[in-house]
């Protein structure tokens, strides 16, 4: 089975064909990182318009690199959640080609997609390719969503913890737009750590009462008001001119710090989970988990408890169409096989975007 998946939750337009929901025929991404470099942050506006340019031509590549329309039996789509606008985009474009190409349609959840990129094929990966097998517990990081999630079977889970406030990815971009560093923050602050002392500056984890839940914004507080100190100012200087009386020790130092604290809050909740529902298998997904710490961090720690993990390489962990199409086929699959009565399709001519759909 030949699936079309098509993802613009964001600020990537992408489409990719995947086969038996594990083999890559064609995965096309075209990325506004450039267009939004220049605000520090994701413009609603201009990725919306972004994806109205580009999403016709990222869709006919994907297709013709995988062969022809021909050979698609459906068409998997991300409704939920995400920008309004980009989902729009997304959405209107799946159902028109699922209305004209008479291809039956699949509504995709965001973050639930992002788990099915640890179950698409990669044999280049290093070390091997782990399979996932259920039960499993599976930790989603992005800029937009901080998640902990254990999976019964392919669309039989439950959410067993969750961010308070902001997702770990958008604090990594609010502490980099604090030191100077260039959007998106993931990258530039762990670029920045590898020269810094994560010990220099004793920055705070969130203490709450649900033992899965995760809180960042004090340590995004915590972070701005370390950085106010270093350059000998009060808690009513401005953010925004903090960076350029940093020298490059103090920003690395402050970077260090911070994503040693970040990850080690993501890790240390996620081994305690482990500790209590003893899953068959994890996983590592959303566009934080290509951050080499939290991998090499999670991996270290998971296996002296003997609990392998499954993790994307880079390039699947951000936004892409493929897992998109894999969680597709794998809805389908359990539609076939377990779920009879529920099905995986909707009408085209009525699927709506909803941009705050909580994962159910």
């Amino acid at each position: 089975m030949k699936i079309l998946g098509i993802e613009s939750s964001c600020d990537e337009t992408a489409a990719a064909v995947v086969e038996n929901g594990r083999v890559i025929l064609s995965n096309v991404v075209q990325s506004q990182i450039d267009l939004h470099k220049a605000y520090g942050g994701v413009v609603p506006e201009v990725a919306a318009r972004s994806h109205i340019e580009v999403i016709n031509a990222v869709i006919d590549t994907a297709v013709s690199e995988a062969g022809s329309w021909n050979q698609i039996d459906a068409i998997a789509v991300t409704r939920a959640p995400g920008l309004i606008g980009s989902l729009l985009i997304g959405t209107l474009a799946a159902r028109t080609l699922a209305i004209i190409k008479n291809k039956p349609l699949i509504p995709i959840h965001h973050i639930e997609a992002h788990v099915y990129a640890t179950f698409l094929n990669h044999p280049a990966s290093t070390p091997p390719q782990l399979q996932p097998s259920f039960p499993q517990l599976v930790l989603v990081v992005s800029g937009g969503h901080t998640q902990m999630l254990l999976f019964k079977n392919h669309g039989d889970f439950k959410v067993i913890g969750g961010t308070r406030d902001d997702a770990v990815g958008e604090v990594f971009d609010k502490a980099a737009k604090i030191l100077g560093l260039p959007y998106p923050g993931g990258p530039s602050i762990s670029k920045a750590a590898q020269n810094g002392d994560p010990r220099a500056y004793q920055l705070p984890k969130a203490k709450l009462d649900h033992p899965y839940d995760f809180s960042f914004s004090g340590l995004k507080t915590a972070t701005l008001r370390a950085a106010q100190k270093v350059v000998g100012k009060t808690h009513d200087f401005p953010s925004g001119a903090i960076a350029p009386l940093l020298s490059a020790k103090q920003q690395a130092d402050l970077a260090a710090s911070f994503q040693s604290v970040a990850i080690a809050t993501l890790v240390d909740k996620f081994i305690e989970a482990c500790q209590e529902f003893h899953p068959a298998s994890t996983a590592l997904a959303g566009g934080v988990a290509a951050n080499q710490l939290l991998r090499s961090e999670l991996t270290r720690r998971l296996n002296q408890i003997d609990a392998p993990l499954a993790v994307a390489p880079p390039a699947l962990c951000t936004d892409n169409a493929a897992m998109v199409a894999s969680c597709g086929y794998f809805r389908v699959i359990n539609h076939v096989n377990d779920r009879p009565t529920q099905s995986p399709f909707a009408d085209p001519y009525t699927l709506t975007a909803d941009p705050n759909l909580e994962l159910a």
